[in-house]
């Protein structure tokens, strides 16, 4: 029994009772005095086709998820105190589409990636420079998102051949600076780092710590899981620059794309261009070439001048060395994957 507190006294037991329902605004079920409603009730009018919230809730983040701004700007606020809808006649039908679908996410998905205005350019245009500079209203072109902080990761692994993307399991443990839990207490506990597959799976199933999430993952916006997090932001710091540049994922999977260059290819320029291929979708630029074979050629000379420099760099990792391989030479295009992987447009979808 649910009473209503008088001044919030929880001995008070004279208030009103109160039965389950919906609050009254959202328009849904009440209980009478021959049905009591359950969470079984609750569950049905969360998914009721009468019950248009919901659908257009899920609708507004995927558009979001995929376009960049959703069609109502704070998708974790869809009522008076939230952003009114830019195009209310297409959050409408988005849901409705996503009812008659029969709730089909991968549906949704690719009506919204195969739509004209997903398709569009991310290039500017000048003629909505001062109408819409920032692409939130009328989505007249495509907008260039900063991937997630999972997605940077599993990136790096998959260009490299490194990711493991069996599904499901426990938790994984993946690289994390040494000492990162030493203030856990009661009781003192030790990061346990992950071996074999484990440690290249999707980070999706990185171990959550709360109040000590990993933090190549917090360098890159992932939520703390202390509380509910129903938007992200979206920064750009040193430490995300410093993380892809220098942290052991990113390092590790660079050696190992190098590895896969140099095995497959004999000449720079293939070498190159099956990098750019990987990673970004295209061939280089000629400026881009220019710079990083005059980088390749740097790295070379100092890696062949310091071989402990050279074995110290390829030794990054648990995956196995590549055999049969120069030091200097897999240093050498080492460095250069790992400014590829380091690109803007490397963790940025255009």
């Amino acid at each position: 029994t649910v009473r209503i507190l008088a001044r919030g006294n929880w001995q008070d037991e004279t208030g009103r009772i109160v039965a389950p329902a919906t609050p009254t605004f959202l328009g849904g079920p009440r209980s009478t005095q021959d049905n009591r409603l359950d969470r079984l009730d609750l569950a049905k009018w969360t998914v009721s086709p009468d019950n248009p919230l919901t659908a257009r809730v899920v609708a507004n983040r995927l558009w979001g998820r995929y376009l960049g701004t959703a069609i109502s700007s704070n998708t974790i606020e869809l009522g008076s105190q939230g952003s009114p809808p830019t195009h209310p006649e297409l959050l409408d039908y988005l849901a409705a589409d996503f009812v008659d679908s029969g709730w089909d996410i991968k549906h949704m998905i690719k009506r919204i990636v195969t739509s004209s205005t997903y398709k569009q350019t991310a290039d500017a245009r000048e003629d909505l420079a001062n109408i819409d500079p920032n692409n939130t209203k009328l989505f007249a072109r495509q907008s260039a998102i900063r991937l997630s902080a999972e997605a940077i990761r599993d990136k790096a692994l998959f260009v490299s051949g490194l990711l493991k993307p069996r599904l499901g399991g426990p938790s994984v443990f993946p690289y994390q600076p040494e000492g990162h839990w030493e203030p856990l207490n009661f009781p003192r506990r030790k990061y346990p780092t992950s071996s074999g597959d484990d440690l290249y799976r999707r980070s999706l199933y990185t171990w959550a710590q709360r109040t000590f999430p990993h933090p190549a993952m917090v360098n890159f916006d992932g939520p703390s899981r202390e509380t509910c997090t129903g938007q992200r932001m979206s920064s750009n710091t040193p430490l995300g620059a410093l993380t892809t540049l220098n942290g052991p994922t990113f390092v590790e999977a660079a050696r190992v794309l190098a590895a896969k260059l140099i095995t497959e290819h004999n000449a720079d320029d293939d070498r190159l261009n099956q990098l750019f291929n990987l990673v970004l979708a295209r061939t280089p630029r000629d400026a881009e070439r220019d710079t990083l074979t005059k980088l390749l050629n740097q790295h070379r000379e100092r890696f062949t001048k310091s071989p402990d420099q050279a074995a110290k760099l390829v030794s990054v990792g648990d995956s196995p060395a590549a055999e049969n391989l120069d030091n200097a030479e897999l240093a050498a295009w080492t460095s250069v994957c790992r400014v590829v992987l380091n690109l803007h447009e490397a963790l940025t979808r255009n």
